[in-house]
């Protein structure tokens, strides 16, 4: 099968499957205390700065959750985005992991701002209230687009002046830096944020994530966190491994140049017809478009694929890592065929 579903959807790349071959030779000590983790964790530390403090995990929604309860209490209130993925796709995890009123916010392109925020940003030291404390953004966000570095660091610089937090879900993090041309690093600690999530399921890798902490009285009690929500694999070097290969020589940029490079390729046959009509811009791996009614339901028949907004016939397909210009051609020929 292949399809535009998701970059869930894809495959492994064969050297992040070639790492988990060479870890699972001879056996290891468990819970991260083992050659492949520190490994990883030095390498995260190599691109992220000596301040990064890492902790592996299973999945994106165990990684969101014991992030935010770092840098939360239960009295506490966590800003975020109306499509904001911990607000609609992880089943309210965090809120009940955390205890936190999660306050969303409207936008147009899944981005927040300043000014967004600053209308959530009231009642500090009223009892009767949850107290703001964290902003989580999602880079790339919901909706394809991305954040700039200038626009991470507007709302971190906010968030500071009233002792608060910015949360990174970095789970697209590699597309972001593809899309604008720089390191992981300059649009996350460098650009103020406090906490990042970070994985590479979406591009080449198996299985697992990061959580990131940025400064020692976040990472405090991280550990604790991260048992806590079962989220610490006794055989850890199945989840860090992959780490190794994925950040070294930049394959987590080669990969994400790809599957971006793919999505331009996608979007430009798309807008060759007129009854297709782009809702969001183009800047990650991922495209969102209105299509005629006929249209969609003959293309559903061929391929699998989410609806984003059902009522006006919105569509998202997602490019991956591993996306073949014969997938695209295929794709066209579909489109050929439907709209002849």
């Amino acid at each position: 099968m292949r399809s535009f579903a998701s970059d869930n959807n894809s495959g492994v790349h064969p050297l992040v499957m070639d790492a988990l071959l060479k870890a699972n030779v001879d056996h290891a000590v468990g819970y991260g205390d083992d050659s492949w983790t520190h490994a990883a964790e030095k390498k995260l530390k190599e691109v992220f700065g000596e301040k990064a403090t890492p902790f592996f995990v299973f999945n994106g929604t165990g990684a969101n959750s014991v992030a935010l309860q770092a840098v939360t209490r239960s009295f506490n209130s966590i800003l975020c985005a109306e499509t904001a993925h911990i607000n609609v796709d992880e089943c309210g995890a965090p809120g009940r992991m955390t205890g936190c009123a999660l306050v969303s916010i409207p936008t147009s392109d899944g981005k927040l701002t300043p000014e967004l925020i600053k209308a959530r940003l009231h009642n500090f030291g009223v009892c009767h209230h949850s107290q703001p404390k964290v902003v989580y953004i999602s880079q790339v966000t919901e909706l394809g687009t991305v954040y700039t570095i200038d626009e991470v660091k507007a709302i971190a610089d906010l968030l500071h002046a009233h002792s608060m937090y910015l949360h990174m879900d970095g789970a697209r993090l590699a597309n972001a830096c593809a899309y604008l041309k720089c390191s992981m690093k300059q649009l996350t600690v460098d650009a103020g944020v406090d906490i990042l999530s970070i994985g590479g399921t979406k591009n080449g890798m198996m299985m697992g994530e990061a959580v990131i902490a940025f400064s020692p009285e976040i990472a405090e009690n991280l550990m604790y966190f991260r048992k806590q929500s079962a989220q610490l694999a006794s055989k850890m070097r199945y989840l860090s491994a992959q780490f190794i290969p994925y950040l070294e020589n930049d394959l987590w940029l080669e990969n994400a140049v790809k599957a971006n490079a793919a999505a331009i390729k996608l979007s430009n046959i798309l807008k060759q017809y007129p009854g297709i009509v782009f809702t969001q811009k183009v800047e990650s791996n991922a495209l969102f478009f209105t299509i005629p009614t006929d249209a969609l339901r003959k293309l559903q028949e061929e391929y699998y694929f989410y609806m984003w907004n059902e009522e006006r016939n919105e569509a998202r397909l997602v490019t991956s890592w591993d996306t073949t210009d014969e997938d695209i051609s295929k794709f066209e020929e579909s489109l050929k065929t439907i709209f002849k």
